[in-house]
């Protein structure tokens, strides 16, 4: 069974707002049904949509919230930001994006891929800053992880033909931008004079899990606006 011939059924972490929200938005305006994981029910009247409120961090109710989930692809959204530079590490927080960025997607990709039929699609969100940024080296390392577990998982799969790819923006407009907790490491805008909006970031991660992304697999896709030039 293939993408084609099954019916498309994404998992998204992080569904409620920011990134996952707007790619909810698009699966479904293409005919996927969408199962949304997140903390928050973002109330969506649609009969393709279906929420499960679940603890990302919470491991046993992360399994037991997709245990029954068989779906041709997985994307992992959800994220928080938290800054420090060196010698004023916050280990706590280092320790949550760790748990969020790479263990729950771990968790969460090691469950579902086995259910996942031939020529499934695995996205996992990762960041610009995965190259390294002042003030972010928590984060950044969270993210380059991504990047490795996604190149390593897409050589396991490539004989099933399950690609896996990570979408990495620079600074996005969505609410973790404005967040207090994060008030101490400043957003960077863009060169193009304005930040990546959650649709753009949506519109690749749909056409990765889409037929025609069919041989794009272990890439960092980045949408920078030029802030890597």
């Amino acid at each position: 069974m293939t993408p084609e011939s099954a019916e498309r059924h994404a998992i998204v972490t992080g569904a409620s707002s920011g990134i996952g929200a707007a790619l909810v938005a698009r699966l479904l305006r293409e005919g996927w049904r969408v199962t949304g994981l997140s903390r928050t029910d973002p109330g969506l009247a649609n009969a393709r949509y279906m929420h499960r409120a679940v603890d990302l961090l919470d491991a046993t109710a992360l399994s037991a919230a997709v245990a029954d989930l068989s779906p041709t692809a997985f994307v992992h959204a959800a994220g928080l930001m938290r800054g420090g530079v060196v010698g004023a590490l916050d280990a706590e927080a280092g320790r949550m994006l760790w748990r969020l960025h790479v263990e729950a997607a771990s968790l969460l990709a090691d469950l579902l891929v086995t259910r996942m039929p031939d020529g499934g699609r695995v996205v996992l969100l990762g960041s610009r800053t995965a190259a390294g940024s002042a003030g972010r080296s928590q984060y950044a390392a969270t993210k380059a992880a991504l990047v490795a577990m996604a190149r390593s998982w897409a050589i396991e799969l490539a004989p099933r033909g399950i690609t896996v790819n990570v979408v990495a923006p620079a600074a996005t407009d969505t609410p973790m931008l404005r967040d207090p907790a994060r008030s101490a490491v400043a957003p960077k805008l863009p060169p193009i004079g304005r930040y990546i909006s959650p649709e753009e970031v949506a519109a690749l991660t749909a056409f990765l899990l889409g037929p025609e992304a069919g041989a794009i697999t272990g890439q960092q896709m980045l949408i920078c606006g030029g802030s890597s030039l």
